[in-house]
């Protein structure tokens, strides 16, 4: 099977949760042994660097880039206001990335041609004119619903109406999309059933996060009521800086205020100033660290504190795969079959979180228990190898319809 992969950004290196997810899906086929071929754009966020990759990922997929200006350009998104047009879509949109799949299209024949995101959904009309592939919308959010959220969560009136209106664009966007598409592979049941609800008539399937299992050494972790509670996640992401700033003020304050000896870690890129300045008591900010991995096992209790988000985080499944405790709000463990107080902690409000923070102090063993489990539950439900071919027989069968 020849496959087309359309990526918003570079699979590598991995700077994020949307890299890691979309490298997991190339390096997958391509260890399947797809013909793969890649085309990513290329920004100042995610510049491309032939470095970060192997030899042998070059060489299997063919990887090509394109540099394109995303940022936010204030007389674009006024005037997208004005035409009702989604200026968050339209700005992935790159002549020259155009031009290049075109070119792409024309030299070769594709049986899928997989958009990774929403975003790459503005190349579906050349992709119909120069190609009879498959086209299968790897969905990692339904992004106007965190439009929604950040508008509901948003105090200020004017920015309240503005995202209100981000939302209703992005929302109308992806309804009009569904007709432009033969399949979506959404990341959760959730975000299926949703699609099906905004009238999406097309094959559906569930292609969860996966990780390689080999990729995250595991060892049982030791009993313990130390807890080092940690956020790992890009700080330029809006949902991490609301779900951050929230649980500092709102969660934090009191609960270290009733146990002081608690120390909170926060790491990502691009940390923001007032973050970095801050003075909370025992909040340590580290800015970006060498390695993500390294820091999760250095600390206890993963907090995912988001109020805003959809899809699914990959930091938990990576978290759980290494066998961290995860507290994590409902919102942000959507998607993940968890059971509370099992493989994972949930809590929305300041009380659930000082409840479940209690309760793993109440018993040393608790802190090994939930982590093991966390752990066997990645390995039965989100083993990348078992994910890819479940993809491919979507893919399989797609290319059989007429």
């Amino acid at each position: 099977m020849r496959i087309l992969q359309l990526c918003l950004k570079p699979p590598q290196p991995a700077k994020d949760g949307g890299c890691i997810a979309i490298n997991n899906i190339s390096k997958g086929l391509i260890d399947l042994g797809v013909d793969l071929k890649i085309l990513t754009l290329s920004t100042h966020k995610h510049p491309f660097d032939i470095n970060a990759f192997s030899e042998a990922f070059v060489s299997h997929s063919k990887i090509e880039a394109v540099f394109i200006d995303t940022k936010l350009n204030i007389v674009d998104a006024f005037s997208n206001l004005v035409t009702a047009d989604s200026y968050n879509v339209s700005r992935f949109f790159s002549t020259d990335f155009d031009i290049l799949l075109r070119k792409t299209l024309e030299a070769n024949e594709y049986d899928i041609v997989h958009l990774e995101s929403l975003f790459m959904t503005t190349y579906c009309h050349t992709i119909r004119r120069f190609s009879k592939a498959k086209i299968v919308l790897r969905s990692h959010n339904l992004e106007h619903m965190i439009w929604e959220r950040m508008a509901n969560q948003s105090t200020n009136p004017a920015k309240k109406v503005y995202l209100k209106l981000l939302a209703k664009q992005l929302r109308e966007y992806e309804i009009n999309t569904l007709n432009s598409i033969d399949g979506i592979a959404s990341i959760t049941d959730e975000d299926g059933d949703k699609y099906k609800n905004l009238g999406c008539k097309k094959p559906i399937m569930t292609v969860p996060f996966g990780v390689q299992m080999s990729d995250y050494q595991f060892t049982v972790p030791k009993p313990t009521q130390d807890l080092k509670l940690f956020h790992l996640g890009a700080m330029d992401w809006k949902p991490n800086i609301e779900g951050v700033s929230w649980f500092l003020e709102e969660i934090w304050i009191p609960l270290q205020e009733k146990h002081p000896e608690l120390i909170l870690n926060i790491a990502g890129r691009n940390m923001p100033n007032w973050l970095m300045q801050s003075n909370y008591n025992n909040v340590n900010n580290l800015g970006e660290v060498p390695s993500s991995s390294q820091f999760i096992n250095d600390n206890t209790v993963m907090i995912v504190p988001l109020l805003s988000a959809g899809g699914m985080r990959v930091k938990i499944i990576e978290g759980m795969a290494l066998g961290k405790v995860v507290l994590s709000t409902s919102i942000g463990a959507e998607g993940i079959d968890y059971k509370d107080r099992e493989n994972i902690l949930i809590a929305n409000t300041l009380e659930e979180h000082i409840s479940q923070v209690e309760w793993l102090m109440e018993d040393s063993n608790r802190i090994a228990t939930i982590g093991t489990n966390a752990r066997q539950l990645v390995e039965k439900k989100y083993d990348n190898e078992i994910i890819i071919k479940n993809l491919f027989g979507f893919y399989t069968d797609l290319v059989s319809l007429k």
